[in-house]
């Protein structure tokens, strides 16, 4: 798929969860990402458990899951050194961390490390299985609040300055007209106040959404206000 500008946009793929390992030495959490995952994926999926990362990697290495969902504290280390072991020794593996910790630090260093989902273990079993579902989509499971997380990391867009030889020109008599369109002024008020004719102002208003390249009063209104033709 390629965007306008002729920018190759790569479509996310589904994972058909034909195999899984789940990463993870509480013996009560195994045991239920084993059940959702075996919800999620079916009877037929090959579902293994690692209690640390030396058996993790043994099993990435005999059998190559399509899945792992991986703690970040294991007995013998981090499961975010996992993830990165994962990106080299075996990269068809996707990986979803699936922790009781939400630090900052901890979701950033994940996903760096190449991981394409942060759950929670908190949340409830059918929260957790609608999330797993998504990569049968092509999705990212981002549990809610790490989402929020992640969003409030990012800083607000600043909009670039317009380019005064670039910017509509718009005549002094537009630029009144515009004001009054943005106060919600019909032409009919317009023209009264302008002292003009109704037609003369829909002439204006014709020429305003041409320069603005615009088909209704609203979006007049907006672009103008982007372009910083309107206080």
């Amino acid at each position: 798929m390629a965007t306008a500008e002729g920018d190759v946009v790569v479509e996310p793929e589904p994972i058909q969860l034909t195999s899984i390992l789940v990463v993870e030495d509480d013996s009560a959490m195994q045991a239920r990402l084993r059940a959702l995952m075996r919800e999620v994926a079916g009877a037929d999926a090959r579902i293994d458990i690692a209690s640390d990362l030396a058996s993790a990697r043994a099993c990435l290495r005999e059998h190559r899951p399509v899945l792992a969902l991986v703690d970040v504290r294991l007995p013998d280390g981090s499961g975010i050194d996992l993830i990165r072991h994962m990106q080299q020794e075996s990269p068809e593996t996707q990986a979803v961390i699936v922790s009781a910790f939400a630090e900052e630090e901890i979701i950033l260093a994940a996903l760096r490390a190449g991981a394409i989902g942060y759950l929670l273990k908190d949340r409830e079993d059918i929260e957790l299985v609608l999330s797993l579902r998504s990569l049968q989509r092509g999705g990212s499971p981002i549990d809610p609040m790490i989402a929020r997380r992640i969003l409030g990391m990012v800083p607000a867009a600043t909009p670039s300055p317009v380019d005064a030889a670039t910017a509509p020109q718009l005549s002094m008599r537009e630029r009144e007209i515009l004001q009054w369109v943005a106060q919600g002024l019909s032409n009919r008020d317009i023209a009264e106040r302008a002292n003009l004719s109704r037609l003369t102002i829909e002439g204006h208003t014709k020429n305003i959404y041409r320069k603005l390249a615009v088909k209704s009063r609203t979006a007049a209104v907006h672009e103008a206000r982007t372009l910083g033709l309107l206080e």
